[in-house]
């Protein structure tokens, strides 16, 4: 098929564009700054597409300059940002306007559960969404997810950063609330036999790994994966807002991000039967734990079209993905070269310093006092706390 990626340089688009180029469909990758794209390993088997989706002239003309196309991606979002419900309405409506003026047959869209009750403006805004790309003349195949697990996922990033430096992990009453996560690999798995209407009918679509666990349950997951013992303190009193603001503040994931996630929290995230997925030739899905641990593993990061699993990190991911381990070794030999870092980490090693939460609480103040400067606060906090 000939396909266009919006969202190509995003967590999940840059696996997809890998995955779309190994079963040998041709990409067109968007991006508002065609040169970003030159940092992934696939950059040399795409057909780079100029696009601001912000704009209606460069919507149109990136549609124009792309020709005939049998699916268009949408995995644009600005959660996050300021006004982030109304820019990505507006994005998606200039989406579907160009791709129905194109002719393009079908767009798959991944957003979010619809979960019975109050929504939060995140998953609100991600069905408005897929409202405004439902248009007259083309395929809307929609599929909706919870967390997705995979390193350099903003929700594992967060249950990491939070289970690895709070000493105790508190359990609030809405962390009991039910949640169906999936793995990136089989996110990737259905985006791709999604723009295949022999596979997926027009529709919507709850894809899940097929189990049923709490909030609380994923993090101790997490934990048993990584190997740190914590205990759980039930607490009461204390909502998502709350805690999104403590959330923001305690990791190095972006805080507006941070919050308007963790305010998601309040609801159950779980898949309708009435709306599963078609069964995939072959197909089995990733259990929860192999995905936490592959998440987990500590490993370089990689070109995303090298990655020997999807779920390990990238090199093209966040620079504040990957944990404060992977943190303070890429940082700490940056500033004092790879020799001295090994010597930092084997003292650590060799002290058994596993003081994560107080290496938390330094980093969090220095990143504070100091504006986040990379080498003198990730390189104090190894000297200081230990890498493990």
């Amino acid at each position: 098929m000939r396909v266009l990626v919006t969202g190509s340089t995003g967590y999940v688009g840059s696996r997809l564009v890998a995955r779309l180029l190994d079963e040998g469909h041709e990409v067109l990758a968007a991006s508002r700054n065609p040169e970003r794209l030159e940092s992934f390993g696939w950059a040399d088997r795409v057909t780079p597409v100029e696009m601001d989706v912000s704009d209606d002239e460069s919507v149109a003309a990136a549609f124009e300059t792309a020709g005939a196309l049998d699916a268009v991606y949408f995995l644009v979002h600005t959660l996050g940002s300021k006004d982030f419900r109304a820019a990505d309405n507006a994005s998606a409506t200039r989406i579907a306007a160009a791709a129905q003026r194109s002719g393009t047959k079908r767009i798959v869209y991944l957003g979010g559960f619809v979960p019975d009750g109050e929504l939060s403006e995140h998953l609100a805004g991600r069905a408005e969404v897929a409202d405004a790309l439902d248009v007259d003349g083309i395929d809307l195949v929609w599929l909706r997810a919870a967390v997705i697990l995979g390193a350099g996922s903003t929700s594992f990033e967060m249950i990491r950063y939070l289970a690895d430096r709070l000493p105790v992990i508190p359990l609030p009453a809405w962390t009991r609330n039910r949640l169906d996560p999936i793995s990136i690999e089989d996110t990737v798995r259905y985006l791709v036999a999604a723009a295949d209407p022999d596979t997926f009918a027009p529709g919507a679509y709850d894809i899940s790994a097929g189990e049923t666990l709490t909030y609380a349950d994923l993090v101790f997951d997490y934990l048993h994966a990584a190997h740190r013992p914590r205990l759980g303190i039930p607490l009461r009193g204390i909502g998502t807002s709350l805690a999104a603001s403590v959330g923001g503040f305690l990791t190095p994931v972006p805080t507006t991000l941070a919050a308007d996630l963790v305010r998601s929290l309040g609801v159950s995230m779980t898949a309708r039967r009435e709306a599963a997925p078609p069964e995939l030739p072959g197909h089995t899905p990733v259990s929860v734990t192999d995905a936490v641990a592959s998440a987990a593993a500590e490993v370089p990061r990689r070109p995303v079209s090298d990655l020997a699993d999807l779920h390990h990190i990238a090199d093209t991911d966040p620079d504040w993905a990957g944990g404060d381990v992977a943190r303070i070794r890429t940082v700490s030999t940056i500033a004092v070269g790879e020799t001295m870092s090994h010597r930092l980490e084997y003292f650590c090693l060799a002290c058994r310093l596993d003081i994560g939460p107080l290496s938390a609480a330094i980093r969090v103040g220095l990143d504070t006092a100091l504006g986040a400067t990379r080498g003198a606060t990730t390189l104090l906090s190894a000297v200081v706390a230990g890498t493990r």
